[in-house]
């Protein structure tokens, strides 16, 4: 048989291009690049045809198979579910002050509520829950409202100030700038300031007992230890939501204070609030 004669350099046409007399050949692809070609085409039809692929206005062709990505991850959490089904029912039937002396129950609820409070409270109370200014520390015991376990479920069932939810925490301190002179606001700074030993003009301070005694006291106390019942902050103590800085504390006086605390009821479980409650509670500052 005759071999089939290899082309020469000079048998291919050329492109036209030429450059201090390098040519450049017009040759045909490789027949094993083309076939490779023609292959990822029929696959990537498949494909399309067989999975999501095309976008549409408000979802993607759905594809024969019906896969979806979604779909694995919600089966992935349903496998997951049913696995803790028997412990969460558990979870659900023993007293929240119980959990602790339950050692599975208890890693249970930690290891879940650590899972919680990662994704929907890290964002304002910190992620080791040291909170940040205008967000409170979960770690110490200065609560505005109580720590103990089950006073926290409630926190976090309902909320603070969210007008969405009939049972929500609320408490409003009034705006003193409306109605009081601001050489009375910073009267009531100083004696404040006073209250926790902190550095204050003493004749503004005394100027500011009796502006506290009428416009204070009936939240925060004859002495300024607050009431849990209304949410009103102990002022002699250390540990100061949004600073204790003459300025800052003028601030809150006249503008006041109104953070809101989403309620969670609803958009977790009632065992992840259980969870998530007995978390916080043995971070160190829970009661």
């Amino acid at each position: 048989m005759k071999k089939k004669q290899r082309k020469s350099e000079e048998d291919y046409p050329t492109t036209g291009h030429e450059w201090d007399g390098i040519r450049e050949y017009d040759k045909p692809m490789p027949r094993w690049w083309l076939n490779t070609l023609y292959i990822t085409i029929i696959w990537a039809i498949g494909y399309s045809i067989a999975y999501p692929a095309w976008p549409l206005l408000k979802e993607a062709t759905p594809g024969l198979l019906g896969w979806s990505s979604r779909g694995d991850v919600a089966a992935e959490i349903s496998r997951v579910n049913a696995q803790n089904a028997e412990i969460e029912t558990k979870l659900l039937a023993t007293p929240l002050e119980n959990i602790a002396a339950d050692a599975d129950l208890s890693r249970f609820a930690s290891a879940g509520g650590a899972a919680v409070f990662r994704t929907y409270c890290a964002q304002c109370h910190g992620e080791g829950a040291q909170g940040f200014k205008g967000y409170p520390n979960l770690q110490d015991d200065d609560w505005l409202w109580g720590g103990d376990i089950a006073t926290l479920e409630t926190t976090i069932r309902h909320g603070i100030r969210f007008e969405a939810d009939d049972d929500t925490r609320f408490s409003e301190m009034p705006k003193f700038g409306e109605f009081m002179e601001h050489e009375e606001i910073a009267s009531i700074a100083n004696f404040v300031r006073s209250l926790s030993g902190k550095e204050h003009d003493e004749a503004a301070a005394a100027a500011g007992t009796e502006l506290f005694a009428d416009n204070c006291a009936s939240c925060h106390g004859e002495t300024g230890t607050g009431d849990r019942e209304q949410g009103a902050p102990n002022l002699t103590d250390a540990i100061w939501l949004y600073g204790s800085k003459e300025d800052v504390i003028e601030k809150t006086i006249t503008y006041s204070r109104a953070g809101v605390m989403p309620a969670w009821q609803g958009r977790i479980t009632d065992a992840q609030i259980r969870q998530v409650a007995f978390y916080v509670h043995q971070l160190g500052g829970g009661e």
